[in-house]
Parts: C-alpha cells; sequence; structure tokens
C-alpha cells in the first residue's frame, strides 16, 4: 500500500526581486518491486513536473537538480533537502539550465544556462526527423553559491559548453563542449581557467563524473562508424542535435589518458555514476530492449564484468547518484506518476 507521509506547501524566495514562489514539497514512501533487491524504503521527493538529474551534495545532506515546474515552462536549478524539504530556487528563472553539481564546499555549485543569451525558453526540437537530444548554442557554465546566487559566468565560448561535474579533490572541473567542433570533453579549474581538451575521437562525449578519489572519469559517448553514422551525426550536430540511440561507457584518468570502454552492446547506455568504493559503475541503459525507450538502471564492476540490472520498471529510470557515504541511491523515474511525462526524484536505501 502506498503510505502518505507529508504533504505541505512551502514558500520560496525567487532571485527576482519582490517574487515568490509557491511549490509543492512531497514525501511518500512507495512500495517495491521484489525484483530490485538492491533497494529499500523507496521514497519519492517530488511530485508532478519534470525533475532529473538530482545530485548529492558532497555532504550527502542535499540534492541539487534541475525541475521544470509552474510558474516556469522549461527547467530551472533547485535544491532541496533528502526529505524534499527545503526547496529554493537557484538558478535565475530565465531561459533553460541544466546540469548543476555542488562544490566540495557544499555551498557553491555550478550548472549551464541560455539566460544571457535568451531569458526566454528555447523552443523544442521536432520529432519528425526521429528521437533526438538539443544541444542549445547559448549554453555556458556558471558558477554561483547558497549564499550568493549572481551566476558568474565560467566559459564564454560560441557554441554548446554544459555537462559540468567538479572533482572530489576540489581542483578541477570537467565538462562538454564543442569549441573545437565536435562534443569534446575538457578540463578547467574551479574559476574556469586553464582549460584543457582531453577526448579526441569523433562522437558525443559527455555527461562525465570524477571518481570518488578525483583519479579518474566515467563518461558515455557515441562513435559513429564511418559512412552512414558519421554523415548524420555531424549532419545532426551542424543543426545542434544529436541522436542518443548508441551510447557506451567509458573510463580513463581523469587527465584523458589510458582510456577504457566498458560496455559494448549497441545500446544507449548513458549517466554513469560512481560507486563510493571506486569499485562499481552504476549507469542507465535499454540494453534489455535497445529499440525501446524503457531504460533501467544497471550496475558493474569497473572492468565492465559482473553486470547486474538494478531497476525493472517498465518506463524510465535515470540519472542513478549514491550518496558519499553509499547508503542511498538517489535517481529519477517516472514510476508513480500522476499524469504522462512525469518524471520525479526518489531516494532509496541501497542494499549491497
Amino acid at each position: 500500500m502506498r503510505r502518505l507521509v507529508i504533504v505541505s506547501l512551502l514558500t520560496v524566495a525567487c532571485v527576482a526581486p519582490k517574487s515568490q514562489l509557491r511549490h509543492d514539497v512531497f514525501f511518500a514512501s512507495r512500495p517495491g518491486d521484489p525484483r530490485e533487491r538492491h533497494l529499500a524504503n523507496l521514497r519519492q521527493l517530488t511530485r508532478g513536473g519534470e525533475n532529473a538529474e538530482a545530485y548529492f551534495s558532497f555532504d550527502g545532506g542535499r540534492l541539487i537538480f534541475q525541475s521544470t515546474r509552474p510558474p516556469f515552462a522549461c527547467d530551472q536549478i533547485f535544491t532541496m533537502d533528502l526529505r524534499g524539504k527545503n526547496l529554493q530556487l537557484l538558478s535565475t528563472g530565465k531561459g533553460r539550465t541544466t546540469c548543476a553539481y555542488f562544490y566540495p564546499d557544499n555551498r557553491h555549485f555550478i550548472y549551464a544556462s541560455t539566460h544571457e543569451q535568451n531569458p526566454q525558453c528555447p523552443p523544442r526540437p521536432s520529432v519528425a526527423g526521429g528521437y533526438v537530444w538539443p544541444l542549445d548554442r547559448n549554453y555556458d557554465i556558471y558558477l554561483a553559491s547558497l549564499d550568493d546566487l549572481t551566476p558568474r559566468p565560467l566559459t564564454r565560448t560560441p557554441g554548446y559548453d554544459a555537462e559540468a561535474t567538479v572533482s572530489p579533490k576540489g581542483d578541477r572541473i570537467v565538462f562538454t563542449s564543442v569549441r573545437d567542433g565536435d562534443l569534446e570533453l575538457y578540463t578547467m579549474n574551479l574559476d574556469g581557467s586553464d582549460v584543457r581538451r582531453i577526448t579526441h575521437e569523433l562522437g558525443y562525449d559527455g555527461g562525465a563524473f570524477f571518481s570518488p578519489d578525483g583519479s579518474m572519469l566515467v563518461w558515455r559517448a557515441s562513435r559513429p562508424a564511418a559512412g552512414k553514422e558519421t554523415e548524420e551525426y555531424l549532419a545532426l550536430l551542424a543543426q545542434g542535435l544529436v541522436r542518443p540511440s548508441k551510447l557506451e561507457i567509458y573510463v580513463a584518468s581523469a587527465d584523458g589518458t589510458n582510456v577504457r570502454r566498458l560496455t559494448q552492446n549497441g545500446a544507449a547506455n548513458f549517466a554513469p555514476a560512481w560507486h563510493p568504493s571506486g569499485k562499481k559503475i552504476i549507469f542507465v541503459s535499454n540494453l534489455h530492449d535497445p529499440k525501446s525507450r524503457n531504460f533501467d538502471l544497471y550496475l558493474m564492476n569497473l572492468d565492465g564484468t559482473g553486470l547486474e540490472r538494478v531497476t525493472y520498471f517498465e518506463d524510465f529510470d535515470g540519472f542513478p547518484m549514491f550518496s558519499p557515504d553509499g547508503k542511498t541511491l538517489a535517481f529519477c523515474s517516472n514510476r508513480y506518476n500522476s499524469k504522462p511525462g512525469e518524471t520525479n526524484v526518489f531516494l532509496a536505501d541501497w542494499v549491497d
């Protein structure tokens, strides 16, 4: 039986002066699937809207995530505690935002936003040519803090700069950029200086995370074959689009050397994240049915062995992240939706 624990309303101060927002705060325990043996005490933290990429602060006390919810027509950045309370708008409320991440001090954070170039929500891409991801050329990466929400740009290059995360060592940021003509990984200092390109193969390199000790990276990448696949990839890229139908998981040293491919199943594998032990990777895939949009969470060893399915929901489970102590898993899912298209944030106790 589903058991409602807390439903209340919270008033949140907007960045804009004299503006206030009202947002539902929601916390509910949910029944689990007996096949999902790694997950216990499943809790739903958000209710309604499109909520994604919920990542823990380094002290494990908060989540930072992107959400489309009234009065906003596209994603803005929010933070909340682990009961879905103390919700706070962190971004400007303008443009579209994505990919937020805390610094190790648990006060500063980064995110990508289009607000300076275009304060309106960018149009969604047409699905007439099939499912694609948009790569808005107006995205730049910004730094702000819980004490001062005024965003300061870390990147200023033409084209897409986004998908940034921070090393636990507190020294580097990894991000994706199209500045050299392809979607590659780069690293930079926490202030945006000393930018270094670390991938050099044709294809979409993105969604990178540092290992718990900061010595390695995990990410997902496409590697289009010569001929038709490459032609289609480049044609879509010129339109600011990418088709995420074939993505594999890679690891490497933090400087981009010692690259190893962990998956080779021809499916859409993405959103890889580290177990705090540094010995396992959790990721999202439709490998059980590569032609579908039914995505679940999978776990594997650092060498790609020991593949294990973690979730069995018939629609979308994605964006997993372990808490720093490894006791809790955050992820986003379409399960328990009140209407189609909703994606909510969930927490579960992790059972080894």
